[in-house]
Formats: C-alpha cells, sequence, structure tokens
C-alpha cells in the first residue's frame, strides 16, 4: 500500500505544479497513450467479450472517494436464512477488453499500475475503459468477475465461488456518507451490514496476529497562493470496506493454492532491527509500548486523530519494505506464501484497473473454481510478473516520495529562516548529528543536521528551516 496518500484541492497552485510535471518527466512517466492503444480501447468498448451469466438483479454499491471514477469493486452483503452472512463482491473484468498480445495489453505491461500525483493521476488503462465501460458506474451493465462469498457467523469463510457475470451497480457511495448513515442508524441493511462484518473480520485479523495500517492521509489545501497540509486519519467504514476486500484475497490465495497455480502477493517478518527502530519512534513520539506487548496489538490501539500517533504509523509503514510476488506452478507449494501483516496467504486480486497482477489473478481463480487450466495467456505472463510489479511499484513509490518531499519544500519555501516546534523521530546511528523530526505544525517530516551536538532522540525541540528549495525537492532543519 501507499505509504501516504495525497489529494490537491483549491485553487491551481501553478508553481507546485509545474514542478509536478518537471518531477513526471524525470521519472519517466508515461501519461499519453499511443494513438494504437486508443483506438484498440475504442473497439474494445464496442464488443467487449461479455459473459453469459446475468446477476443485474443483485442491487450493488460501490463505496470510493466522492471524485473517483476508476471503481474496480461493487458489493453486496446479506444475511444468510441458515445464519452467517453473503457477501456478493464484483471486480471489473478488464480481460473483457483487453485482447492478450494487443496493443492493449502492451502498454498495460509498460505501465503497470496506475501513478497518483497530487494533481493528477497516470492511469494503466485508457479512461475511456478505466472510468468509462470497464467501471462498476452506477447504473451502468459491467461484465465483472462475481466473487460469493459465504461466511458463518464469526465471519469465517465457508465457500467460496468465482464466475463471469453481468452486474449492475445501483450506487455509487463515499466513505463520509457510509459512516454517517451507519452510525445514524438510517442505511438500509445491506450497507449496515458492512459494520458488522467488517468489525468481524477485524476480531478475525486480530485472532490471527495480522494488522491493517490506519495511515491517514496527507491532504495539501491552497489558500490565497499559499499552501497548508493536514491528515485525513481513516474512518472506520474505511477498515470495514478494506477487509471486504482483505477477505477476497485471502480466498483468492487459497484457491489458486489448492489448484497448484498462481501468484501471490508476499511479505516477510520484519527484521528485528526495523521493530527496534519503530521501539525508539515509539519513545520519541511519547507512545507506550510495554515489552510484553506485540508490535500488531499496539497498533490496533492507536488513533490516526492524534497527530504523535498519526507520526508513527507512518513510521510503521517501513515494515512492509520487502513485499513483493511469488509465482507457483505445477502444485509445487510457493516459498515465501505468507503475507506478514496479513498473517495467512493473500494475493492481489481486486483492483484490476489500477493494477496489472490482478487481472491475471482473477483469471486463475476463475479457473480454478471452473476446474480448468487456466488459459495460455494467463500461464505465459505468470514468470515476469513479480519483477514487472516489483519495476511498477517501485516507480509508484518514487513518484509518491519525490511528491511529498516537493510538496513540503513547496509549503515552506517562503519560511526560511522561521523556527517550528519538532520532535526528533530517528536519529542515525553512525551519524548522531543527523536524524529526522516531525513539527508539529505544518505536517511535515523533515532532515535535520546538528553541527555542535548530538540530537536527543525522542526530545521536543526548536528548529530552524535552513532549506527548501521545490526545484530541488528538499528541506532541511538545524536545531535552533
Amino acid at each position: 500500500m501507499p505509504r501516504r496518500h495525497m489529494i490537491m484541492t483549491g485553487a491551481d497552485g501553478a508553481a507546485l505544479r509545474a514542478a509536478l510535471r518537471e518531477l513526471r518527466t524525470k521519472l519517466e512517466v508515461p501519461e499519453e497513450f499511443p494513438a494504437p492503444v486508443l483506438a484498440e480501447a475504442e473497439r474494445a468498448v464496442r464488443s467487449p467479450r461479455l459473459p453469459d451469466f446475468d446477476a443485474t438483479d443483485i442491487p450493488f454499491f460501490t463505496i470510493d472517494p466522492p471524485a473517483s471514477r476508476d471503481l474496480d469493486q461493487a458489493m453486496h452483503l446479506a444475511k444468510r436464512p441458515s445464519g452467517g452472512y453473503r457477501v456478493h463482491y464484483a471486480i471489473a473484468d478488464v480481460a473483457a477488453y483487453v485482447t492478450p498480445g494487443g496493443a492493449l495489453d502492451a502498454e498495460a505491461h509498460r505501465r503497470v499500475t496506475t501513478l497518483y500525483f497530487p494533481d493528477e493521476k497516470v492511469p494503466l488503462h485508457p479512461a475511456v475503459l478505466s472510468e468509462g465501460a470497464a467501471s462498476l458506474l452506477p447504473d451502468q451493465t459491467c461484465p465483472a468477475l462475481l466473487w460469493r462469498l459465504d461466511l458463518d457467523a464469526e465471519g469465517r469463510v465457508e465457500g467460496t465461488e468465482v464466475r463471469r457475470a453481468l452486474v449492475r451497480s445501483r450506487a455509487k457511495l463515499d466513505y463520509d456518507g457510509v459512516q454517517k448513515s451507519i452510525d445514524g442508524g438510517t442505511a438500509e441493511e445491506p450497507l449496515a451490514l458492512l459494520k458488522d462484518i467488517g468489525r468481524l473480520r477485524e476480531a478475525l485479523e486480530a485472532e490471527r496476529g495480522g494488522i491493517s495500517l490506519n495511515v491517514p492521509e496527507q491532504e495539501i489545501v491552497e489558500h490565497e497562493g499559499s499552501y497548508s497540509l493536514a491528515y485525513r486519519a481513516p474512518l472506520p467504514a474505511d477498515g470495514w470496506n478494506a477487509q471486504i476486500s482483505l477477505m477476497t484475497g485471502m480466498a483468492a490465495a487459497e484457491l489458486m493454492l489448492t489448484a497448484g497455480t498462481g501468484i501471490l502477493r508476499t511479505l516477510p517478518t520484519a527484521p528485528d532491527g526495523a521493530v527496534g527502530r519503530l521501539r525508539r519512534a515509539a519513545k520519541a513520539l511519547r507512545i507506550e509500548w510495554p515489552h510484553h506487548v506485540p508490535y500488531a496489538e499496539l497498533v490496533r490501539g492507536l488513533d490516526p486523530h492524534r497527530p504523535a500517533h498519526a507520526a508513527f504509523l507512518q513510521e510503521c509503514t517501513a515494515l512492509l519494505r520487502g513485499a513483493g510476488y511469488t509465482v507457483f506452478t505445477g502444485g509445487r507449494t510457493p516459498d515465501p506464501v505468507l503475507h506478514a501483516a496479513v498473517a495467512a496467504p493473500y494475493a492481489h486480486c481486486t483492483a484490476p484497473l489500477r493494477r496489472l497482477v490482478d487481472r491475471y489473478t482473477g483469471e486463475l481463480c476463475v479457473a480454478a473454481v471452473a476446474g480448468t487450466e487456466p488459459p495460455g495467456w494467463a500461464l505465459e505472463a505468470l514468470d515476469a510478473l513479480p519483477k514487472e510489479m516489483s519495476d511498477g511499484t517501485r516507480l509508484a513509490n518514487s513518484a509518491e516520495r519525490e511528491s511529498v518531499d516537493l510538496v513540503e519544500a513547496a509549503l515552506l519555501k517562503d519560511r526560511v529562516g522561521e523556527t517550528f516546534e519538532a520532535t526528533v523521530i530517528d536519529v542515525k546511528d553512525r551519524e548522531p548529528l543527523v536524524g529526522t523530526v516531525h513539527l508539529e505544525e505544518p505536517a511535515v517530516i523533515g532532515r535535520v543536521e546538528s553541527t555542535a551536538q548530538e540530537l536527543p532522540l525522542g526530545d521536543r525541540i526548536r528548529v530552524r528551516l535552513t532549506e527548501a528549495d521545490p526545484g530541488r525537492a528538499k528541506v532541511l532543519f538545524a536545531p535552533a
């Protein structure tokens, strides 16, 4: 998952936008789709490969940010007559439009993932597909991979099916509206059950030792030519919605493991050094972490609305480094097999409009349920996918990291020489004069360099801004 999400609102911000355009050029981000790709996408929209099964009678709904149009998932939740729950989860069927070996397919392999910048996104597929025909927009009949997950009364998956179907979403909901309707008791049962099922799945996550990081979004707002930065803490509804996707990814992994062919999203257990660094950060941020309390238990007790907790959650994303993809065929047991944060086998399968690998995972799962051999085009691509996804993810991380640097430099470019209240959250072991500070206001995390004495890890200090150059995308502080 991204370390930080960013949303840019307000006025134009011409200088920052120009710097972000330069960043995209430097990173060689492929912004424009070639003409043959656009032409193939237009043809695909006119003649998609539609399934025979019609599930348009199921009143699906989507939950996404208000401005989103690339809608990968839609759901319908119900109680089962015999007890427990039934989750119908529709995932956009990109394979209905993309011909293997064609121009669209080749371009998707070149891009790998949708890239998000504060001012715009660079999509994996042309908008005519990703925000049009293939998107699960309301009142639009679409081809989809229709998952049916039957749960017992505790939220455990008892049965899994996935097949191609035509679906039709009835409503496009957003997180704030969902939270308000559930809290206010006005949500109809298919939506109200999101809280019930989400909480059950969160309890199961805690039971198996998994952890979901409620990392706050970083929002940049322009006010009369200057910028401000704040965090948007995730709502409970964000987490409940994420649990549905997580559950589906775990079900996909189990289907592929049973079939003997697949591609998993894996993450090794964090090394002791990484956990030790987090303990130092917790101390620096005045977060009590008794030695007998496991990391996952500590994180579940944090409140992302509190600045210190929000900063610590950002630091926790360091434990997600090392995530990758593991391919297995011929019934062999994959190694590694687990995703340490999920604490179970897991696969990416719920975002095919925005992530390349999900199209292949979905195809393998459909074949596994049908008891048929996966199509040749899916099998032939498997071995190359881990490196493709690694390269694409690396570019996405660079775009995000350097965008944050640019935004922070733009926020502070006119404040060089000013002093700020800050907390020293990290000091380099071999360079005790160099570290990282977390500003109280604005919400900036930056490098600090001392010339006289070692930095006091965990202490609040005043720092002076010595450098903020959007052209170099860096901010630098010194003890005041």
